[in-house]
């Protein structure tokens, strides 16, 4: 049985995952949200202006008061440098959908794959999750390799049903998941 417990604040070896605040606009635009390097596989197109990062993250706040919305800053050497969030919970099923993003600087550290680990082990051993699931675009192969990493197992790919806001290309996406009784078995 699922137990909701929101946004907590959780800590790796080099990471601290938190709730996002307002005030992390500009940071996260300066990072980011207005670069197309880190939005072309994603749902939404770079910010335009900090305004808009402004309004997005005054709804994300607005959000923390529910149990179920998990939303997490990303923290490393004291900067915010991306974000891991539930993009979907699926109650009935005891499933949670993961997505990810972190400017490009700090791509290819590990980083998000420390940040996924530890969402994942909050989701199954707090929120009693039962199924957790990465999609990523074919041609984003970094972002199975988070998923991977993190010991979900590829399920199959969906032919060219993702249009892709920056491009306009219909693309391939790929799931991966994890059981509880898969991670427990590597815990």
């Amino acid at each position: 049985m699922v137990t909701h417990k929101g946004t907590q604040t959780l800590h790796t070896e080099r990471l601290v995952l938190r709730r996002f605040k307002v005030e992390d606009a500009k940071a996260m635009f300066d990072t980011w949200a207005n670069d197309e390097r880190v939005t072309r596989f994603l749902t939404w197109t770079p910010h335009g202006t900090v305004e808009l990062t402004t309004s997005l993250l005054t709804d994300w706040c607005n959000r923390y008061e529910n149990d179920n919305y998990y939303n997490w800053a990303i923290e490393f050497e004291g900067k915010l440098i991306g974000n891991i969030s539930v993009v979907q919970f699926t109650d009935s099923n005891e499933e949670a959908a993961l997505g990810y993003c972190m400017g490009y600087d700090f791509w290819g550290k590990g980083i998000m794959t420390e940040a996924a680990k530890a969402v994942i082990r909050f989701l199954f051993e707090e929120v009693q999750a039962n199924r957790i699931v990465i999609t990523h675009a074919v041609k984003n192969p970094a972002s199975g390799n988070v998923a991977r990493k993190c010991g979900l197992t590829h399920e199959g790919t969906k032919r060219e049903c993702f249009r892709s806001l920056a491009t306009g290309e219909l693309l391939d996406i790929s799931e991966l998941s994890i059981l509880k009784r898969e991670y427990e078995m590597t815990e």
